[in-house]
């Protein structure tokens, strides 16, 4: 099958599994399997699964013969948002459309017997979102719906360097498909509504470095570098009795952000695990953009038909920790905590991210023999309520409306993932 149809194919997939789902880091999914998850994603130094692919490709080093990991990530979310006093349906509080989503995943290994080079490649989502909001919340013209769907596939190739040292590097092929929504005024009694709708394609790199200089001892540092789409597709927008239904060709160009993760394992006995990881997000690559139509669009739209978007995200950062303790059957249990900084800040608001700090607070068990492996953690988050002051709407059709995305948010989420591994 021609590749772009095939990863196509498979991000429809994955589009049917993940609707309702949102990031906690911007749109970023960092849960890509169950041991990690349930230490709190702490798994970079660590990093002895196929799923080390994501987490950190030196690591794969570690696995003999072939690997196959595969899991599904599924989550319960209820993010909510008051309207600031003053504001019509002030005390109300507002909830999200879907509240349950699932996303899958894949690694595959291999270890060349003769050599010291070990082999992989990665199917899975590293960012996703799909939201959507009631039309009477008090900020329609600035956001009602949108999701994000992207895929990736990550071929790995890791050298172990010395018994202690491993270095690794890999493609990033991904494929991403937008949809945005809002509407052209604050009223519901007549047809408005705004809409882009795009897909493209891009590819970038990742690298690893695991190192061991003792027993006891392990670090490891991740890069994956930026990935840069230009999303080709077309804006639809009514607005009656002004404007009726129209439809134009258009893109935009997004920048989707790099990522450094490094950490440190402890292990005090063989049996006993601990790690702690700094992972940082530069979402300020998604500062000004601009959906540009081919065709100019009459006012309120803007006559050149280029509409700037205004993001002006920031750069944040994942504070892991995890532990887990080992026992003689192969049996293993693990606990783990997240801190996870706001990527978006007050002035350019979308509820679409719903961002705030958020905690995470997990626990897991698993199977590790010679042939199976099986992992499932659990996962709570919760987010303090962050009250919303001073917001702009990103976009042009939403400043001509009056509304904002002003008010208090609240997030907590549930999540349940399982993980299967076999080695042959």
């Amino acid at each position: 099958m021609h590749r772009p149809l095939f990863l196509k194919w498979l991000a429809l997939f994955l589009a049917g599994l993940a609707a309702g789902k949102v990031s906690a880091n911007g749109f970023r999914l960092a849960d890509q399997d169950a041991l990690a998850t349930a230490r709190g994603e702490a798994f970079v130094a660590t990093a002895d699964t196929p799923a080390a692919i994501y987490y950190n490709p030196a690591g794969i080093t570690q696995l003999t013969n072939n690997n196959l990991r595969s899991g599904i990530y599924g989550i319960y979310l209820d993010p909510t948002f008051s309207p600031p006093a003053g504001r019509p349906n002030s005390g109300k509080t507002y909830t999200i459309g879907k509240h349950f989503a699932a996303v899958p995943q894949m690694f595959v290994t291999h270890r060349l017997k003769n050599l010291p080079l070990s082999f992989g490649v990665g199917l899975y989502a590293p960012y996703g979102g799909s939201l959507s909001w009631p039309s009477d919340s008090g900020f329609r013209s600035v956001a009602t719906k949108g999701s994000l769907t992207y895929l990736r596939l990550n071929p790995v190739v890791a050298y172990q360097l010395l018994p202690s040292l491993s270095l690794a590097a890999g493609a990033m092929v991904d494929y991403a498909h937008i949809d945005l929504e809002q509407g052209l005024s604050s009223f519901t009694a007549s047809p408005n509504f705004f809409t882009f709708s795009g897909a493209g394609y891009t590819a970038g790199y990742n690298a690893g470095v695991r190192w061991q200089p003792l027993d006891k001892i392990s670090l490891g540092a991740t890069f994956r570098s930026t990935t840069p789409i230009t999303f080709d597709g077309q804006t639809d927008f009514e607005q009656q009795p002004v404007l009726r239904t129209t439809q134009r060709a258009a893109q935009m160009n997004l920048k989707f952000p790099l990522t450094v993760v490094a950490g440190l394992s402890f292990r005090p006995t063989p049996k006993w695990n601990i790690e702690f990881d700094a992972d940082y997000t530069d979402w300020s690559s998604f500062g000004k953009t601009s959906i540009q139509q081919q065709t100019p669009v009459p006012y309120p739209l803007n006559r050149t038909g280029t509409i700037p978007v205004t993001l002006n995200w920031q750069s944040s950062w994942m504070y892991e920790l995890g532990v887990t303790r080992y026992f003689d059957n192969g049996w293993h249990v693990s606990a783990g905590y997240v801190f996870d900084q706001n990527s978006v800040p007050d002035n350019y608001y979308t509820p679409l991210a719903a961002d705030l700090d958020r905690h995470f607070f997990s626990v897991g068990t698993g199977f590790r023999g010679k042939r199976y492996s099986l992992d499932v953690a659990y996962q709570m988050g919760y987010g303090p309520a962050r009250t919303v002051t001073g917001s702009t709407p990103s976009s042009t059709p939403g400043q001509f409306a009056g509304q904002s995305a002003d008010g208090t948010y609240n997030f907590i989420s549930h999540a349940i993932m399982l993980t299967a591994g076999r080695n042959f």
